[in-house]
C-alpha cells in the first residue's frame, strides 16, 4: 500500500489493487503510523476488559462496593459492547469508518476520566458502561479499516500483528492492573488503570485523524432503526442471563430472557431478510460464503474455549496450587510469551499456508492442552511454575497462531461496502462465546467445587474443563476446513 493512499482527505473505498502490494518492510511512515494507532486502539479496549479484575479488592474497599456492584464492574461494561458492535461497525460503512473510530475513541476517553474520577460504585458502573458504548463504536473500524486498506502480502502480516495485539492484551490487562493498584501513584490506588487511557487515547484521536484513511460504502443509505433495536434487544436477552445465571443458581427466569432473546433473534433475522437490497443492519448474503459462516463458528468457538479456560485457570492456580496472584500473573506471561512467538510466525508467513496454519496452531493447542493435562493430573499440588513452562509457552504459541489469520480469511471475500457489519458481526461472536464460555464454567467447574478454595476441588475441576476445552479445540479445528486451503494471492 503506497503512502498516498493515506492521506488525511476523505475516500471511498478503492477496488483491490490488480498487483500485489509491496513487502511490508516498504510501506511508508503514513502506513507504518496509520497502522499503529489502529493496532494501538486495539491494544487499549482490549486490555480495559480485563485490567480491572486484579483490581477489584482494591476497588472494593475504597469505594465500598458489594458484590452485586463489583460484578457489574465487569458486566456494566461487556454488555454495552456485546449490544453495540454490530450498531457499531454498519455506523461505520455509512458514515465513515476513520469518523466513527475517532467518536468511539473520545467516548471511551471520557469516560475512562470519569472512571478515574469515580468517588462511589454507582457513578463508575455508569462510567464503565460509558466505556462500553465507545468500544462498540471503536472495534468494529479496527478490523473494517484494516480489511478495506490493505491488499496481498501486506494485509496477511497485518492481521498477524493484530493477532500478536490480541495475545499481548490478554496478558497486559491483569498485569498492569495489578501493578498500577500494587504501585500507588501520586496515592491514587486503583484509579491509574483507568486514567493512563487519556494519553493513549489523545493520541489515538490527533494521529489518527491525520494518518488513518477514511472509508465509507459508495453510496450511504440510512440507517436501519428497527434492525438495530431489535439486535439489540435480541443480545441483551440472550448476554444478560448467561452472565448472571450462575450467580443466582439459574433460575427460571433466567430461561425465560433465553427463550425470549431466542424469539427475537428470529424476528430480527426475518426483518433482515426482508430488508435485503435495502440497506439492512446485516447483510445476511455474507452467511452465504462458506469461508465467511465456516470462521464465524471457528471463532465462536475460539470465544468459548478462552472464556472457559481463562477464568477457571486462574482459579485452579490460586486455589489448586497456592500461588500468589503475582506468580498467577507470572503464569500468564509465559502463555503471553508463547502467544506473541504464535503471531510472530503468522505474522512473518504472510498467508502462505492459508488455513493450515491456524489449523496446525489449534493442534498444537490442543496436544499442549493433553500434555498440561497430565501434570495436573499426576503433579496434584506439586507442580511448580517452572514446571509447567514448557506447555503453557506452547498452548499460547498454539492460540499466537489462530487468532490473526481467522480474522484474515473470515472477513477477506467480505464486499468493502460491508466491512464494517461482516466486522462488527466477527467481533460480536467472540463476545457472545465468551459469554457462553463463562457460563459454561458453572457447569463444569464450580458444579465440582461449589465454590469451595479446596485445592483438590480445584484441580479435578480443572482437569474437567481440560477435556471440555480440547473437544472445543477439535471442533474449531474442523470448522476451519471452510476456510481457504490456499492464500487468495496464489490462487488461479
Amino acid at each position: 500500500m503506497s503512502s498516498s493512499a493515506l492521506d488525511n482527505e476523505p475516500q471511498h473505498t478503492a477496488q483491490p489493487p490488480t498487483h500485489p502490494t509491496p513487502g511490508l518492510s516498504k510501506m511508508g511512515l503514513a502506513a507504518w503510523i496509520a497502522l499503529l494507532v489502529l493496532l494501538g486502539a486495539e491494544l487499549m479496549d482490549m486490555i480495559d476488559q480485563s485490567v480491572v479484575l486484579t483490581a477489584l479488592p482494591a476497588i472494593q474497599e475504597s469505594t465500598g462496593a458489594g458484590p452485586d456492584a463489583v460484578q457489574w464492574l465487569t458486566t456494566g461494561y461487556s454488555l454495552p459492547v456485546a449490544i453495540g458492535l454490530i450498531t457499531g461497525g454498519r455506523l461505520g460503512d455509512l458514515y465513515g469508518r476513520r469518523k466513527i473510530l475517532l467518536i468511539g475513541t473520545v467516548v471511551f476517553t471520557t469516560a475512562s476520566l470519569l472512571c478515574g474520577l469515580a468517588a462511589g460504585p454507582g457513578g463508575l458502573i455508569g462510567a464503565r458502561g460509558l466505556q462500553g458504548v465507545g468500544v462498540a463504536l471503536m472495534i468494529p473500524q479496527i478490523l473494517a479499516t484494516l480489511h478495506v486498506t490493505f491488499e496481498g502480502q501486506n494485509r496477511s502480516k497485518v492481521f498477524g500483528l493484530y493477532g500478536a495485539v490480541m495475545s499481548l492484551a490478554n496478558v497486559l490487562g491483569p498485569v498492569m492492573g495489578g501493578l498500577l493498584t500494587e504501585a500507588d501513584l501520586f496515592g491514587l490506588s486503583w484509579r491509574p488503570i483507568f486514567l493512563v487511557n487519556v494519553p493513549v487515547g489523545l493520541a489515538v484521536i490527533l494521529l489518527g485523524r491525520k494518518f488513518i484513511p477514511e472509508s465509507t460504502v459508495k453510496k450511504a443509505d440510512r440507517l436501519d432503526l428497527t434492525g438495530m433495536l431489535l439486535s439489540a434487544l435480541a443480545i441483551v436477552l440472550i448476554v444478560f442471563p448467561l452472565t448472571e445465571g450462575h450467580l443466582h443458581h439459574w433460575p427460571l427466569w433466567c430461561f425465560a430472557l433465553l427463550a425470549a432473546g431466542l424469539l427475537v433473534l428470529g424476528v430480527f433475522l426475518h426483518q433482515q431478510q426482508r430488508k435485503h437490497g435495502n440497506a439492512p443492519l446485516v447483510a445476511l448474503s455474507l452467511f452465504r460464503s462458506r469461508q465467511f459462516s465456516g470462521g464465524m463458528a471457528a471463532q465462536l468457538m475460539h470465544g468459548l474455549l478462552c472464556g472457559l479456560f481463562f477464568m477457571t485457570w486462574t482459579l485452579y492456580l490460586q486455589r489448586g496450587l497456592g500461588m500468589s496472584p503475582f506468580h498467577a500473573a507470572l503464569a500468564f506471561v509465559l502463555l503471553s510469551i508463547g502467544e506473541l512467538a504464535g503471531a510472530t510466525v503468522t505474522t512473518k508467513s504472510a498467508g502462505r499456508f492459508a488455513r493450515r496454519l491456524p489449523q496446525t496452531g489449534a493442534l498444537v493447542t490442543l496436544a499442549s492442552m493433553a500434555a498440561y493435562g497430565v501434570q495436573v493430573d499426576s503433579g496434584q499440588g506439586d507442580l511448580t511454575l517452572l514446571g509447567m513452562t514448557a506447555p503453557v509457552v506452547l498452548i499460547g504459541f498454539g492460540l499466537g497462531m489462530v487468532g490473526g489469520p481467522l480474522a484474515d480469511m473470515s472477513l477477506a471475500r467480505v464486499p468493502h461496502d460491508d466491512a464494517g457489519s461482516a466486522s462488527g458481526l466477527f467481533n460480536t461472536v467472540m463476545h457472545l462465546g465468551i459469554a457462553l464460555g463463562t457460563a459454561l464454567t458453572a457447569l463444569v467447574f464450580f458444579a465440582t467445587t461449589g465454590g469451595s478454595p479446596d485445592a483438590g476441588l480445584n484441580r479435578d475441576a480443572f482437569i474437567t474443563v481440560l477435556w471440555w476445552v480440547g473437544s472445543l479445540l477439535a471442533l474449531m479445528w474442523a470448522l476451519m476446513f471452510c476456510l481457504p486451503k490456499q492464500a487468495d494471492n496464489q490462487a488461479d
